[in-house]
């Protein structure tokens, strides 16, 4: 089906910042399709692309070479998911050094999940908060990198510290509908302003599906002083099992009308077409109502996310084409 033209009233600024999430492939053949996915990813101009690894660093390795590939192939900034689960403080500190020596300087720094099975209240390793690992992160940059004094002009007693022409980007996750383990929506308000007073200068929220669970929780937050930006993370989603699966993973239920349409829907196509134009909508009301950008989880494929990027108007006409050019 044929991409409808963003409505003017409500089609964002092409100037958007985009981001996308990936996760590491699990076979050889999953990898070139990836790369392909990443090239693709990489036309429309993203501000970063973060890449996934499994609990306890079960696919490090992979993570890392997902990394490398957008490094050195594409010139969009690569971010690493870094998690608490399992990691000593020396564990931790060594693989914020490899990642930095890796030329990375972006991270998405997570609690983490603990293994199934196991007390969510018991600890989960030496770093216990999402704060704690991002503290950790500015702390390693800081000891590779020592910040360089230079002389003050017209006092040459005088020195100051120079700033680093490239500060490291470190976020975390934010949770509209509440995180799982949260008693209310406020605790997740405090968690998030601590993790800002910790040092992180980016927040990207989990799944919501309303418009008014992300705006109303940016509200709560600048209003309890939070200041650091945002992002909405939505995720294009075109198959009722993958519906199904993603209220199993969060606790957060799409919207009743969504999830029967999709059911119901006996034709794939037509399937797909639902979840891409409930993304979009969803997206432009969210954009609309001023959020910073869009990050947008994409399952490894880039044909429906970049499906509503083209929707949105976030993509200028000589990117689209290309994309259409690729997929011949």
């Amino acid at each position: 089906m044929a991409p409808t033209e963003p409505d003017p009233a409500t089609a964002p600024s092409r100037r958007t910042p985009l981001s996308f999430e990936l996760y590491p492939p699990r076979t050889d053949a999953a990898a070139l399709a990836l790369g392909r996915t990443i090239d693709r990813l990489a036309d429309v101009d993203p501000a970063f692309i973060s890449v996934t690894f499994g609990a306890g660093g079960s696919s490090r390795d992979r993570s890392l070479t997902v990394l490398r590939y957008i490094l050195e192939s594409t010139v969009v900034e690569p971010m690493a998911h870094l998690t608490c689960v399992g990691s000593s403080h020396a564990e931790a500190n060594e693989l914020v050094r490899r990642f930095l020596d890796a030329g990375i300087r972006s991270f998405l720094a997570l609690r983490g999940d603990p293994p199934v099975g196991a007390d969510p209240d018991a600890p989960l390793g030496d770093l216990a908060s999402a704060a704690e690992l991002v503290q950790l992160i500015h702390r390693v940059q800081q000891e590779r990198e020592p910040f360089d004094q230079v002389a003050v002009a017209g006092n040459p007693r005088a020195s100051r510290i120079q700033e680093r022409t490239r500060t490291t980007r470190v976020a975390v996750a934010a949770f509209p509908t509440g995180h799982p383990q949260s008693r209310d929506l406020s605790r997740d308000v405090d968690i998030l302003l601590a993790k800002q007073v910790a040092g992180a200068n980016l927040a990207i929220t989990q799944l919501f599906w309303e418009a008014s669970d992300y705006l109303g929780f940016v509200e709560r937050a600048r209003a309890e002083g939070v200041t650091i930006p945002i992002l909405p993370g939505i995720m294009p989603t075109t198959t009722p099992k993958r519906l199904s699966r993603l209220t199993e993973l969060t606790g957060v239920r799409p919207p009743d009308a969504f999830a029967i349409a999709l059911e119901v829907e006996p034709d794939a196509a037509a399937q797909t077409e639902l979840g891409i134009d409930f993304a979009t909508r969803l997206a432009a009301e969210v954009i609309a109502g001023g959020a910073p950008g869009l990050h947008l989880y994409t399952y490894n494929r880039h044909e429906a996310v970049l499906d509503v990027v083209g929707r949105l108007g976030l993509a200028t006409p000589h990117q689209l084409a290309n994309e259409r050019d690729a997929a011949r």
